[in-house]
Formats: structure tokens, C-alpha cells, sequence
């Protein structure tokens, strides 16, 4: 069959000791570059625990326009919004309480399931996401997208309820339609444990055969048209196979 053209992943491995600070560096390079060009940056947020320095070192940049931001987030736990799970509760403490954007639209978590994904549906709008920051678990799976998932088959929806195999098991998140039709993707990886995950993801991009099972939901991740960023420590990309020399 026809290949399918796709944008390859752009690969990073920084410094251990300057992740966060380098993540949010390039983070806020493409933000700023978003609202000089469209005046306004759409930024989804992930949980997880690898984005909460990065939150930090974000909060922290003076130059940014937060004026012009509006934040969403690219999954949730239907768990109170003042629960250690929150990715809400996250987000406002790394990095929230230091910036004021635009607007804050939080993922509904009162609602039932099919209600909240419809709800947030219609508060993200047609209009692509700017910038999606994503993390990956060891199972492959990003945002609350979990191998197995019926969620990775719809075509159609930008948002749905999944079940995660680890509590909190009831999640919001988007869809690959959305993750898919933005503008720019940002992975976030950092461990020793993600390595030979990030390698079996990442194989085909260094040339390696691809022998990751290509239903790994982070696998699924690629951007029709726009950018992919893959940032990672220096133990997350330990087990990248090496680009041999042109």
C-alpha cells in the first residue's frame, strides 16, 4: 500500500542536570513563536510526573505573554480537582499560580464521562492546538490513551473517555484525531525506565527496523503536518540506537 507521508519526530537528549531548564527553553521558543504569528498560543498541559519541573522553569520566564495563552490539557483524572492525582491540581501548583494566561480551560470532572468528553469537546473548538505537551508511560501509552484502547480508533471525536488499567481509572483525553491536528507535539520523557520504551517508539526514526507493535498509542502520535518534538533525558534516550554517519 501507499506509505503514508508523515513529519518524523525530531529527537532531543539533554543534558541530565538541564532538562527542565532546556525543555522549557524550547517550549517557550514555540510559544512565543505562536502568538507572533497567530497572536494567541493554544497550549495543552499533560500530567504525569516529568512536566512539573519543566512547569516550574516555564512559570519562571519573564518573556513570555501569557496574556495571550489559553491552557487546556491533553488528558485528565475524573478525580476532584484538590486530589494528589489532579493533572489540574499539577498544572496550577508548578505552574499556574506564576503565570496568568488568557484563559484556563480545565477538563470537566463532575460531569459524567461521555457528558465531560462532549462538554470539553465543545470548549476546545475546531481550531488546531498550538503546542501539546505529552509524557509516555512504560506502557506506551500517552495522555490517557492506553494500548488496547477503543479510543485510539475513533476517528472522529477530539475528545473521549477512556479507562486507565491503573487507578484513577476513569480519564478524559484527547483523541489522536487532535493530538494528530496540531500544530506542534511536544513529548516529555525523562528515566531510565521509559528508555527501551522510547527506543521501540522511536526505532523507524533512527533508521533502526521498526520493531515496536505500532498499536503503542505514543507510536500514534504523528502529526499530519506539523512538528513532533521528542525531549529527553539523558537515561530516557540511553537506548536510541546510534544515527549511523551520513
Amino acid at each position: 500500500g501507499l506509505a503514508m507521508t508523515r513529519v518524523e519526530p525530531d529527537v532531543h537528549v539533554l543534558g541530565p542536570d538541564r532538562f527542565a531548564a532546556s525543555a522549557a527553553t524550547r517550549i517557550a521558543q514555540m510559544m512565543a513563536e505562536s502568538i507572533q504569528t497567530r497572536g494567541s498560543c493554544r497550549l495543552a498541559l499533560s500530567g504525569g510526573n516529568t512536566p512539573a519541573p519543566v512547569y516550574r522553569a516555564l512559570g519562571g520566564r519573564d518573556e513570555l505573554d501569557w496574556s495571550a495563552v489559553d491552557v487546556f490539557w491533553s488528558d485528565e483524572r475524573l478525580v476532584p480537582r484538590d486530589d494528589p492525582a489532579s493533572n489540574f491540581r499539577l498544572a496550577t501548583e508548578s505552574l499556574l499560580q506564576l503565570v496568568q494566561p488568557r484563559q484556563v480551560v480545565p477538563m470537566p470532572v463532575d460531569l459524567e464521562p461521555g457528558e465531560a468528553a462532549s462538554d470539553y469537546e465543545r470548549a476546545l473548538g475546531a481550531e488546531p492546538l498550538d503546542i501539546v505537551l505529552l509524557g509516555m508511560g512504560t506502557d506506551g501509552h500517552t495522555a490517557s490513551l492506553f494500548p488496547g484502547s477503543e479510543a485510539l480508533d475513533d476517528r472522529d471525536a477530539r475528545v473521549a473517555a477512556t479507562r486507565a488499567p491503573v487507578p484513577p481509572h476513569a480519564r478524559l483525553t484527547l483523541t489522536l484525531r487532535t493530538l494528530n491536528e496540531a500544530r506542534t507535539v511536544v513529548f516529555l520523557v525523562a528515566g531510565a525506565a521509559k528508555a527501551a520504551r522510547v527506543a521501540d517508539v522511536l526505532a523507524p526514526t533512527f533508521g533502526a527496523p521498526d520493531v515496536r507493535d505500532a498499536r503503542l498509542p505514543a507510536a500514534l502520535v504523528r502529526p499530519a503536518s506539523g512538528r513532533c518534538l521528542w525531549l529527553l533525558d539523558a537515561a530516557a534516550g540511553s537506548r536510541l540506537p546510534r544515527k549511523e554517519p551520513a
